[in-house]
């Protein structure tokens, strides 16, 4: 049996969201109007994209991605190199380097775990010197995105449950293994390992962290 660290992505290793994501993409649209249209939406919709991220997880996916709908799986792939030179690779909190480097000289195994699309994925991983992602996907069908992601959607309950089924079938031991995140919906993720910590934590986690005596950590 060997031990893993688990991290969140979003808001724990970068400051980004995946609100930064759609907002660059809309702002590649082709055509000056399409792009005001797509990056206004963007713009008023977030009263409503924070509304149902705390009231449900999965409501707020199902809200989300919709935005996403009729994107070319082209179209998006063409700029996931720049979305990453431009976006992501700045917002990366100066600890996160630290934090890995610190980890992998335990000898344990690096995994993000995280509901961002694969599209803004790849790249960082890279940067970030991590092997092991698991991260949402996009449906598209006939190269155009119906607004839905593909299942598992990995969320709050369906990280751990992600989580729990790679410790088994890599016989990774969770009672040594760490997990990381900034947001009380990753409750789950951090009650399944035997060293959970709260990352740059929202006011609820680092209230439950402070009542279970879990590590703190500030990266930024």
């Amino acid at each position: 049996m060997t031990a893993a660290a688990f991290y969140d992505l979003e808001g724990t290793l970068v400051s980004t969201n995946l609100v930064h994501t759609l907002g660059f993409y809309a702002r590649r649209q082709q055509g000056a109007w399409q792009t005001l249209r797509k990056s206004a939406t963007t713009l008023v919709s977030l009263p409503l994209f924070a509304a149902t991220d705390q009231y449900s997880r999965k409501v707020f996916n199902d809200v989300f991605f919709q935005r996403y709908k009729g994107e070319s799986e082209d179209r998006l792939r063409y700029f996931a190199e720049e979305l990453f030179e431009e976006v992501l690779k700045p917002a990366v909190f100066p600890g996160t380097f630290d934090l890995i480097e610190k980890s992998k000289s335990l000898g344990i195994r690096q995994v993000v775990v995280t509901g961002a699309l694969d599209v803004s994925v790849r790249h960082l991983m890279e940067y970030l010197g991590i092997e092991t992602w698991v991260c949402n996907h996009l449906e598209f069908v006939n190269g155009f995105a119906t607004g839905r992601l593909l299942p598992p959607v990995l969320a709050a309950a369906t990280k751990a449950k992600w989580i729990r089924e790679y410790a088994e079938r890599e016989g990774i031991n969770l009672s040594e293994s760490y997990a990381y995140s900034d947001s009380m919906s990753d409750l789950p993720m951090l009650s399944i390992v035997g060293h959970p910590a709260a990352v740059n934590p929202d006011m609820r986690l680092r209230q439950t962290a402070l009542h279970h005596d879990w590590a703190i950590l500030d990266l930024k």
